[in-house]
């Protein structure tokens, strides 16, 4: 985010409080993206691409945050321009990525915090003391602030890269590995002439910061007015020009360990130890240093007088200037083009978008198909069922009655739906998938009750539409017909390639081997779940949270209009109360399920670590339970004899879980580390426990809390539906759920 052209943000947070803007500019967010890109190395580097785009916008950065520094009169805006530079300077280190260009980056991070933060803190020094931070304002602060002035020389020299401080060590390294051959390529050839040019324009702004701040004349405006810093002012200052002192006179033993430990964690245990040291001979990495010395005092002398005095730099900078370059290229490239692109090929509707993917989908298909792709291991040979074929067709037939009555019943439908998606659980059972068919079997009912729930906020069926409508709609299923034929046999394809041949040795057959050795338990998924990949199901519950949260808050706001509900006719109406009388029993079975269903949760929770069960399925068992008490009932029933809290479960759920994970910083572990062992209990013995079960605890309540939230949210709904229909103005708001 500091490379150009993405840097122009960071000279706008200059105008920060000094403390802010030193910490921000020498250590936070600025080196995030440059410590991701040398931790990233050993594997994304390696390559001429990587070098090429690395090292090249790297590059550039430093020579063109260099470059611009040298024209700007703010002294936090020189800094911060600095600042682009240097990351730049590292950026192309991290392409590199060599062991000594790693260990050049890691030490000049090190480096640049230092200086960098102690001349930003010199420059809140200044205009604390004179009032402004102009360098065509301030001159001659050497005589009336000697202390500060040796402070602010030490820094500068240190970002100049002057012999015996700290910058001058790691800019020779950083020369050292622009000398060295790595490719072959342009850039690889040109990174020794670009090296010093870029370090010239750094010695140059460092001589100018000095320069125009603390040597010549007083300015009259200053005369009379302005003193030293006081002590507790320059302290901080005096700290790190004392440590920039320190690393560049004895950096093997002030920071020498400290970097080649960090570099290890980057490249690897086996790489040596690298001495750090203030003389390495005279070599030609000393020697581009001492020319970039040189030629940067050249470029301040001869630019001295010619500095532009109005503040936008000379017109090739103006054009030069990040956001415009962002404008003009970014904006445009990434915004206006593709909105074109998506007003002519996309679409707000839903069956386009999904035609689209599946068209794609099958094209690249058929086009791995046609390029005669290595195919796997024959497929076996597998024993015909006339069972399962049975079962299959019944689902089959399941699928093709709901998306046929989808256009003529829609509660017909989802019950078919739901027929198919109860053979999909059989065949999970069926293929010794047991916790596959737990959960699918719950999730089918929570789902199916859900979507009854709401299919009453669908549009009514429209009779009798125009001729030219009804042959559009025939084309229109025909067409999602054909799409649906293809991408579920394409989909059936591939998983009976799968099933039916020999599977390589993968990181399946690790959690086989160390299920109940490694997390203590005998169901490998649940141990893969809350154990081995824990931080992942701690991710999902938590998206599970916060779509729960969703649902809830746009339901509340949506207040139907009482003819967007579907008004059933005479007929609906008279079958509907013989449904009603029809149901008169099963509703007071539903009723007396609830205690029965919060004992199976019970079960397939405490037994879901060695056999199929566990948190989510013992969350949705007990949310079904809730989903029954409304069915049978009424909203107002319901909320009179049972106070439920979902949002406290949720919060409740990711606390647990959150506690979970930090017990094992406790012990020194890292985050949701597991730990199993057998407990003795009198007269019951040996009971297995793991700490994932408080974890397994925690998913249950957020399961619970999420799915009844939504309930409640839809069964409200349809109570606020009702008054309605009763009242021509808005419902009344209904109770908050705390």
């Amino acid at each position: 985010s500091a490379q150009v052209p993405f840097h122009f943000w960071l000279p706008g947070a200059m105008s920060a409080p000094t403390p802010v803007s030193a910490f921000l500019h020498s250590a936070t967010m600025v080196k995030a993206g440059v410590f991701l890109l040398i931790r990233f190395s050993p594997v994304l580097g390696g390559t001429e691409a990587w070098f090429l785009a690395v090292t090249g916008i790297g590059m550039a950065t430093f020579l063109i945050g260099g470059v611009i520094a040298l024209f700007r009169h703010d002294l936090k805006g020189l800094l911060a321009y600095s600042t682009i530079s240097h990351l730049g300077l590292i950026t192309a280190l991290a392409g590199i990525g060599s062991q000594g260009a790693i260990l050049a980056a890691i030490f000049h991070i090190c480096n640049h915090a230092v200086f960098k933060a102690s001349l930003f803190m010199t420059a809140g020094i200044i205009d604390h003391q004179t009032g402004t931070r102009d360098l065509r304002k301030l001159g001659g602060l050497a005589r009336v602030m000697p202390f500060t002035a040796t402070l602010a020389l030490i820094a500068s020299a240190a970002m100049a890269g002057v012999p015996l401080l700290n910058g001058f060590l790691s800019k020779e390294m950083f020369l050292a590995e622009a000398v060295a051959w790595h490719n072959g390529s342009w850039l690889d050839d040109s990174l020794p002439y670009l090296a010093v040019v870029a370090s010239a324009f750094s010695a140059a702004y460092a001589i100018r910061f000095i320069a125009s701040v603390f040597f010549g004349p007083l300015p009259h405006a200053l005369r009379g007015r302005v003193s030293e810093a006081p002590v507790l002012l320059r302290l901080p200052v005096s700290l790190l020009a004392a440590a920039c002192l320190a690393v560049g006179i004895l950096p093997a033993p002030v920071i020498g360990p400290v970097i080649n430990r960090a570099a290890r964690a980057v490249l690897g245990p086996d790489l040596p130890y690298y001495d750090i040291a203030i003389w390495h001979g005279v070599n030609a990495a000393l020697m581009l240093s001492l020319v970039s010395l040189g030629v940067g005092t050249l470029i301040y002398a001869m630019t001295r007088t010619r500095i532009p005095r109005g503040p936008e730099g000379p017109p090739l900078l103006h054009r030069l200037r990040g956001q415009r370059v962002f404008d003009r290229l970014m904006l445009k490239g990434a915004w206006v083009l593709p909105r074109r692109v998506l007003g002519r090929l996309a679409t707000e509707r839903l069956q386009p978008q999904l035609r689209l993917l599946v068209a794609v989908a099958l094209f690249l298909a058929v086009a791995a198909i046609g390029a005669r792709f290595p195919w796997a291991p024959p497929a076996r040979v597998t024993d015909f069922s006339p069972a399962f074929a049975l079962m299959w067709l019944i689902g089959g037939a399941c699928a093709v009655g709901a998306a046929w009555q989808a256009k003529y019943h829609r509660f017909a439908a989802l019950a078919m739906l739901g027929g198919a998606g109860l053979v999909t659980c059989l065949t999970f059972a069926w293929l010794s998938a047991p916790d596959l068919a737990v959960t699918q079997l719950l999730v089918e009912v929570v789902t199916t009750v859900l979507l009854l729930l709401g299919l009453r906020w669908l549009p009514q069926r429209r009779a009798g539409l125009p001729e030219d409508n009804l042959a559009s709609a025939r084309r229109r299923r025909m067409r999602d017909l054909v799409m649906a034929v293809a991408g579920g046999s394409g989909i059936a394809l591939v998983a009976h390639s799968v099933m039916t041949r020999p599977l390589v040795p993968n990181v399946g057959d690790w959690f086989l081997a160390n299920a109940y050795y490694e997390g203590g338990g005998t169901n490998v998924v649940n141990v893969i779940l809350v154990d081995f990949r824990a931080f992942d199901t701690f991710g999902e519950i938590a998206v599970l949270a916060i779509v729960g949260l969703t649902v809830y808050s746009l339901l509340r706001r949506f207040r139907p209009a009482p003819e967007s509900v579907d008004q059933p006719n005479q007929q609906q109406a008279t079958s509907q109360q013989a449904l009603d009388d029809y149901l008169m029993v099963p509703s007071v079975i539903m009723l007396w399920m609830f205690p029965v269903l919060i004992m199976v949760a019970a079960y397939f929770f405490f037994r879901g670590h060695d056999l199929p069960g566990g948190g989510f399925a013992a969350g949705v068992t007990m949310a079904i339970a809730f989903l029954l008490q409304y069915l049978a009932t009424n909203v107002r029933w319901v909320e009179a004899r049972l106070t439920i809290l979902p949002i406290r479960w949720m919060g409740i759920g990711l606390l647990i879980a959150v506690g979970t994970g930090m017990g094992s910083w406790i012990f020194g572990y890292p985050f949701l580390s597991a730990h199993a062992r057998y407990v003795s209990i009198p007269l019951i013995g040996n009971v297995p426990a793991a700490t994932a079960l408080l974890f397994d605890l925690g998913v249950f309540a957020l399961v619970v809390g999420a799915t009844v939230l939504m309930l409640i949210a839809i069964a409200h709904q349809s109570l606020r539906a009702a008054r309605l229909r009763e009242q021509d103005d808005a419902a009344p708001a209904t109770k908050e759920i705390r």
